[in-house]
Protein backbone atom coordinates (compact mmCIF):
# COMPACT_ATOMS: atom_id res chain seq x y z
CA UNK A 1 0.00 0.00 0.00
CA UNK A 2 1.10 3.70 -0.54
CA UNK A 3 1.58 5.95 2.68
CA UNK A 4 0.25 8.93 2.57
CA UNK A 5 2.34 11.52 4.07
CA UNK A 6 1.64 15.55 5.90
CA UNK A 7 3.75 18.29 4.58
CA UNK A 8 2.79 21.54 6.35
CA UNK A 9 5.82 23.70 4.87
CA UNK A 10 7.11 27.10 6.20
CA UNK A 11 6.41 30.47 3.44
CA UNK A 12 9.24 30.49 0.84
CA UNK A 13 9.83 32.01 -1.82
CA UNK A 14 8.15 31.16 -5.68
CA UNK A 15 11.06 29.34 -7.04
CA UNK A 16 11.82 27.04 -4.08
CA UNK A 17 8.20 26.24 -3.90
CA UNK A 18 8.08 25.26 -7.30
CA UNK A 19 11.57 23.26 -6.38
CA UNK A 20 10.52 21.55 -3.50
CA UNK A 21 7.10 20.16 -5.88
CA UNK A 22 9.23 19.22 -8.03
CA UNK A 23 11.01 17.43 -5.45
CA UNK A 24 8.36 15.47 -3.92
CA UNK A 25 7.33 14.62 -7.52
CA UNK A 26 10.78 12.69 -8.01
CA UNK A 27 9.97 11.30 -4.67
CA UNK A 28 6.53 10.03 -5.36
CA UNK A 29 7.88 8.16 -8.47
CA UNK A 30 10.92 6.77 -7.01
CA UNK A 31 9.54 5.71 -3.56
CA UNK A 32 5.87 4.98 -4.63
CA UNK A 33 4.98 7.59 -2.06
CA UNK A 34 2.09 9.89 -1.51
CA UNK A 35 2.30 13.21 -0.27
CA UNK A 36 -0.07 16.25 0.67
CA UNK A 37 1.80 19.32 1.31
CA UNK A 38 0.30 22.80 1.91
CA UNK A 39 2.40 26.40 2.02
CA UNK A 40 2.43 29.98 1.33
CA UNK A 41 4.71 32.28 -0.61
CA UNK A 42 6.75 34.92 0.82
CA UNK A 43 7.40 37.13 -1.08
CA UNK A 44 3.92 37.27 -2.68
CA UNK A 45 4.54 35.65 -6.04
CA UNK A 46 3.05 35.43 -9.83
CA UNK A 47 3.46 31.94 -11.29
CA UNK A 48 3.23 31.23 -14.97
CA UNK A 49 1.97 27.98 -16.35
CA UNK A 50 5.02 25.40 -17.39
CA UNK A 51 3.68 26.19 -21.27
CA UNK A 52 2.25 29.70 -21.09
CA UNK A 53 3.03 32.20 -23.59
CA UNK A 54 3.94 35.13 -20.52
CA UNK A 55 5.66 37.37 -22.78
CA UNK A 56 2.96 37.94 -24.93
CA UNK A 57 0.51 38.05 -22.52
CA UNK A 58 2.38 39.83 -19.56
CA UNK A 59 3.30 43.05 -18.88
CA UNK A 60 7.26 41.96 -17.65
CA UNK A 61 8.89 45.57 -17.92
CA UNK A 62 5.38 46.61 -15.69
CA UNK A 63 6.11 43.22 -13.26
CA UNK A 64 9.72 44.41 -13.08
CA UNK A 65 8.52 47.71 -12.24
CA UNK A 66 6.06 46.77 -9.63
CA UNK A 67 9.04 44.85 -8.48
CA UNK A 68 6.71 41.98 -8.23
CA UNK A 69 8.61 38.09 -7.69
CA UNK A 70 7.77 35.33 -10.56
CA UNK A 71 8.13 31.99 -11.01
CA UNK A 72 7.28 29.64 -13.66
CA UNK A 73 5.30 26.57 -12.51
CA UNK A 74 6.27 22.94 -13.35
CA UNK A 75 2.95 22.28 -14.18
CA UNK A 76 0.60 23.61 -17.03
CA UNK A 77 -2.19 26.01 -16.57
CA UNK A 78 -2.28 30.06 -16.36
CA UNK A 79 -1.00 32.98 -14.34
CA UNK A 80 -1.76 33.15 -10.55
CA UNK A 81 -1.37 35.48 -8.21
CA UNK A 82 0.09 33.96 -4.42
CA UNK A 83 -0.70 36.55 -1.58
CA UNK A 84 -3.10 35.55 1.08
CA UNK A 85 -3.93 31.88 0.42
CA UNK A 86 -3.34 28.43 0.80
CA UNK A 87 -1.35 26.61 -1.76
CA UNK A 88 -1.77 22.45 -1.80
CA UNK A 89 0.51 20.27 -3.46
CA UNK A 90 -0.21 16.26 -4.26
CA UNK A 91 2.15 14.48 -5.10
CA UNK A 92 1.73 10.70 -5.46
CA UNK A 93 1.72 7.49 -7.49
CA UNK A 94 -1.04 8.04 -10.98
CA UNK A 95 -2.14 4.18 -10.23
CA UNK A 96 -3.86 5.73 -6.84
CA UNK A 97 -6.84 7.74 -8.94
CA UNK A 98 -6.45 5.82 -12.52
CA UNK A 99 -5.69 8.75 -14.62
CA UNK A 100 -4.79 12.83 -14.33
CA UNK A 101 -8.59 13.64 -14.74
CA UNK A 102 -9.90 11.68 -12.03
CA UNK A 103 -6.97 12.77 -9.74
CA UNK A 104 -7.95 16.36 -10.56
CA UNK A 105 -11.76 16.08 -10.00
CA UNK A 106 -10.96 13.47 -6.66
CA UNK A 107 -8.76 15.76 -5.34
CA UNK A 108 -10.91 18.75 -5.70
CA UNK A 109 -13.77 17.25 -4.26
CA UNK A 110 -11.91 16.46 -1.09
CA UNK A 111 -11.02 20.15 -1.05
CA UNK A 112 -14.85 20.94 -1.77
CA UNK A 113 -15.53 19.28 1.36
CA UNK A 114 -13.13 21.16 3.19
CA UNK A 115 -14.48 24.33 2.25
CA UNK A 116 -18.10 23.03 2.78
CA UNK A 117 -16.82 22.56 6.33
CA UNK A 118 -16.36 26.30 6.64
CA UNK A 119 -19.74 27.15 5.66
CA UNK A 120 -19.47 27.78 2.34
CA UNK A 121 -21.35 25.80 -0.55
CA UNK A 122 -19.23 24.44 -3.07
CA UNK A 123 -19.88 22.35 -6.14
CA UNK A 124 -17.15 21.08 -8.81
CA UNK A 125 -17.41 23.12 -12.28
CA UNK A 126 -19.15 21.48 -15.47
CA UNK A 127 -16.67 21.58 -18.34
CA UNK A 128 -17.43 24.44 -20.49
CA UNK A 129 -17.96 23.49 -24.26
CA UNK A 130 -14.92 24.81 -25.63
CA UNK A 131 -11.38 24.42 -23.67
CA UNK A 132 -9.86 28.25 -22.73
CA UNK A 133 -6.57 28.42 -24.76
CA UNK A 134 -3.20 29.32 -22.40
CA UNK A 135 -3.42 33.04 -23.83
CA UNK A 136 -6.53 33.74 -22.60
CA UNK A 137 -5.84 35.07 -19.59
CA UNK A 138 -5.62 34.22 -15.82
CA UNK A 139 -5.89 31.03 -14.42
CA UNK A 140 -9.10 32.56 -12.25
CA UNK A 141 -10.73 33.95 -15.61
CA UNK A 142 -12.68 30.94 -15.84
CA UNK A 143 -13.03 27.09 -14.47
CA UNK A 144 -11.94 24.95 -17.03
CA UNK A 145 -14.35 22.19 -15.70
CA UNK A 146 -13.65 20.18 -12.41
CA UNK A 147 -12.98 23.26 -9.73
CA UNK A 148 -13.87 24.40 -7.09
CA UNK A 149 -16.80 27.04 -7.04
CA UNK A 150 -19.26 28.62 -5.05
CA UNK A 151 -21.87 30.39 -7.13
CA UNK A 152 -20.31 31.49 -10.27
CA UNK A 153 -17.15 32.29 -8.25
CA UNK A 154 -13.84 30.11 -9.10
CA UNK A 155 -12.30 29.72 -5.08
CA UNK A 156 -9.50 27.10 -6.28
CA UNK A 157 -7.35 27.29 -9.23
CA UNK A 158 -4.64 24.03 -10.04
CA UNK A 159 -2.83 22.64 -12.52
CA UNK A 160 -0.76 18.89 -13.07
CA UNK A 161 2.05 17.62 -14.36
CA UNK A 162 2.77 13.33 -14.89
CA UNK A 163 6.31 12.51 -14.64
CA UNK A 164 6.46 8.61 -15.24
CA UNK A 165 4.69 6.38 -13.14
CA UNK A 166 3.67 9.56 -10.98
CA UNK A 167 2.13 13.18 -10.85
CA UNK A 168 1.72 16.59 -9.30
CA UNK A 169 -0.95 18.67 -8.88
CA UNK A 170 -1.16 21.80 -6.95
CA UNK A 171 -3.68 24.59 -6.82
CA UNK A 172 -3.83 28.11 -4.88
CA UNK A 173 -7.40 28.43 -2.67
CA UNK A 174 -8.44 31.69 -2.77
CA UNK A 175 -9.14 32.88 0.91
CA UNK A 176 -8.79 36.74 1.49
CA UNK A 177 -6.87 38.35 -1.99
CA UNK A 178 -8.46 38.11 -5.19
CA UNK A 179 -6.22 38.11 -8.50
CA UNK A 180 -6.75 42.00 -9.41
CA UNK A 181 -2.76 41.79 -10.07
CA UNK A 182 -2.87 39.53 -12.70
CA UNK A 183 -5.51 41.95 -14.40
CA UNK A 184 -3.48 44.86 -13.93
CA UNK A 185 0.06 43.34 -15.59
CA UNK A 186 -1.89 42.17 -18.55
CA UNK A 187 -1.09 43.37 -22.19
CA UNK A 188 -4.08 44.47 -23.60
CA UNK A 189 -7.93 44.17 -22.24
CA UNK A 190 -7.42 41.62 -19.98
CA UNK A 191 -10.90 38.59 -19.91
CA UNK A 192 -13.27 39.23 -16.78
CA UNK A 193 -12.13 37.26 -13.80
CA UNK A 194 -15.12 34.71 -11.83
CA UNK A 195 -12.09 34.48 -9.02
CA UNK A 196 -13.57 35.69 -5.33
CA UNK A 197 -12.08 34.96 -2.11
CA UNK A 198 -13.68 32.67 0.14
CA UNK A 199 -13.33 35.14 3.25
CA UNK A 200 -15.05 37.78 0.99
CA UNK A 201 -17.91 35.09 0.26
CA UNK A 202 -18.37 34.17 3.74
CA UNK A 203 -18.60 37.63 5.29
CA UNK A 204 -15.61 36.73 7.21
CA UNK A 205 -12.14 35.90 7.82
CA UNK A 206 -10.83 32.75 6.90
CA UNK A 207 -7.01 32.22 7.81
CA UNK A 208 -4.46 30.01 6.32
CA UNK A 209 -4.67 27.57 9.67
CA UNK A 210 -8.33 27.45 9.25
CA UNK A 211 -8.17 26.30 5.92
CA UNK A 212 -5.27 23.95 6.27
CA UNK A 213 -6.71 22.34 9.22
CA UNK A 214 -10.31 21.87 7.27
CA UNK A 215 -7.96 20.04 4.73
CA UNK A 216 -6.20 17.93 6.92
CA UNK A 217 -8.70 16.64 8.39
CA UNK A 218 -10.90 15.68 5.29
CA UNK A 219 -7.36 14.26 3.28
CA UNK A 220 -7.09 11.78 6.64
CA UNK A 221 -10.39 10.21 6.15
CA UNK A 222 -9.69 9.68 2.95
CA UNK A 223 -6.73 8.61 3.11
CA UNK A 224 -7.20 6.38 6.43
CA UNK A 225 -3.71 7.54 7.71
CA UNK A 226 -1.61 9.85 7.14
CA UNK A 227 2.53 10.36 8.96
CA UNK A 228 4.26 13.55 8.81
CA UNK A 229 6.54 14.11 6.65
CA UNK A 230 10.23 13.10 7.64
CA UNK A 231 12.62 13.25 4.86
CA UNK A 232 13.54 16.61 5.45
CA UNK A 233 17.30 15.91 3.96
CA UNK A 234 16.46 14.03 1.15
CA UNK A 235 13.81 16.04 -0.16
CA UNK A 236 16.49 19.38 0.60
CA UNK A 237 18.51 17.30 -1.64
CA UNK A 238 15.99 16.56 -4.36
CA UNK A 239 15.03 20.28 -4.57
CA UNK A 240 18.51 21.48 -5.04
CA UNK A 241 18.70 19.97 -8.17
CA UNK A 242 16.02 22.31 -9.51
CA UNK A 243 17.02 25.33 -7.75
CA UNK A 244 18.39 26.63 -10.70
CA UNK A 245 16.31 26.14 -13.04
CA UNK A 246 13.47 27.89 -11.20
CA UNK A 247 15.32 30.93 -9.65
CA UNK A 248 16.35 31.72 -13.48
CA UNK A 249 14.59 34.64 -15.05
CA UNK A 250 15.51 32.65 -18.95
CA UNK A 251 13.77 29.67 -17.72
CA UNK A 252 10.55 32.33 -15.92
CA UNK A 253 10.13 34.32 -19.31
CA UNK A 254 11.59 31.44 -21.63
CA UNK A 255 8.40 31.99 -24.05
Amino acid sequence: MTVWHLLLDSPRPGWSNMARDQGLLDFAERENLAVLRLYQWDPHCLSFGRHEPALKRYDRAGIAARGLDCVRRPTGGRAVWHARELTYGVAAPLAMFGSLPQAYREIHQLIAEAVRCLGATPALAAAPAQASRLDAGACFASPAGGEVVIGDHKVVGSAQVRQGSAFLQHGSLLLEDDQEVVQQVTLGDPPSSHDRPLSRILGRRVGYDEMAQSMITKFQDWAGEMIEWDREAGLAAASREHETRFRSAEWTWSR
